[in-house]
């Protein structure tokens, strides 16, 4: 892939802790990596809520060859949800808490090696799911896992990471109640008392929780994953599965590739996609595009 016109797009406090200075930081590093290669871009520091979507949107405008986004996964599925269906490749440089998309494509945390790959020759299509109208590239839940996105997006930027997301989950692991719902999977339907249903394009949540180990970006295809809800000891006894990658041993769990759910309930419906949390009324669709992102790997 012949490297033209580059948008980077750096998110300054996606694992930035406390620094102050991490923009500057970046966009630095950023700088010194383009200028070594002879290239160069256009670079936008991320100032709030929807800003690195519109950012995004404006590089495929332009006819941007390449996007590169430095942030977590909600920044990625902003810049994403901008890219998919065009030809403008997207260039990850993991820098949040989960880093499920990047971790499941291989690419390295170190930013400069990131760097290294998002400005190399290789690409590589992926799907991309969709929530009803909503695209996510890794992971789309509902119930338990949602609650626990919306919590911890609810903390302050600089105190998020895996201790307060552990903290949060063993929290409300003892008080999260399951719902009802009725799931159905490619026309066929069932009903379930679930503490979670994820849906799967990617294989981790991040952190190396694996919801889905067989879940491939590109086969057509997504892993969907209902888990039956249980009691506080069986859910913390249950949840080691994800360290190990071994959930499909886990009881009372149905795991199966689909193209399209239709997932209802009584009441509202939280959700989260890559980790961004959302509420929705009591009816959601989920359905596939094949190949309709370009990375780099």
């Amino acid at each position: 892939m012949r490297i033209v016109r580059i948008a980077a797009i750096v998110n300054p406090v996606s694992g930035a802790g406390m620094d102050q200075h991490a923009a500057t930081h970046r966009v630095a590093m950023l700088r010194d990596a383009l200028a070594r290669r002879q290239l160069s871009a256009t670079i936008a520091v991320t100032a709030r809520a929807g800003h690195a979507r519109d950012l995004a949107y404006a590089a495929v405008a332009a006819q941007s060859d390449l996007v590169i986004v430095w942030g977590g996964d909600g920044t990625v599925n902003e810049v994403g949800s901008a890219l998919a269906g065009s030809t403008t490749a997207l260039g990850l440089i993991p820098a949040g808490s989960g880093n499920g998309l990047a971790g499941g494509l291989g690419v390295p945390r170190d930013p400069h090696a990131a760097l290294a790959l998002a400005l190399g020759e290789s690409t590589h299509a992926v799907d991309v799911g969709m929530l009803d109208d909503r695209p996510f590239f890794n992971i789309a839940g509902i119930g338990f896992d949602a609650h626990i996105a919306r919590l911890f997006n609810q903390r302050p930027r600089g105190r998020r990471g895996r201790v307060p997301y552990v903290v949060i989950g063993v929290r409300e692991g003892c008080r999260y109640a399951g719902r009802e719902y009725s799931v159905t999977l490619d026309g066929r339907t069932q009903r379930s008392k679930a503490l979670l249903i994820a849906f799967a394009n990617g294989r981790e949540y991040g952190m190396g929780m694996q919801i889905a180990p067989g879940a491939k970006l590109d086969d057509g295809l997504l892993e969907a994953c209902v888990v039956e809800d249980r009691s506080v000891l069986a859910r913390f006894r249950d949840a080691r599965h994800l360290a190990l990658g071994s959930v499909h041993r886990a009881p009372r769990m149905v795991m199966q590739p689909i193209r399209t759910a239709v997932v209802e309930t009584a009441g509202e419906i939280e959700y989260h996609l890559d980790g961004e949390p959302g509420v929705t009324r009591d009816r959601v669709t989920v359905a596939i595009r094949p190949r309709a992102l370009i990375v780099k790997v």
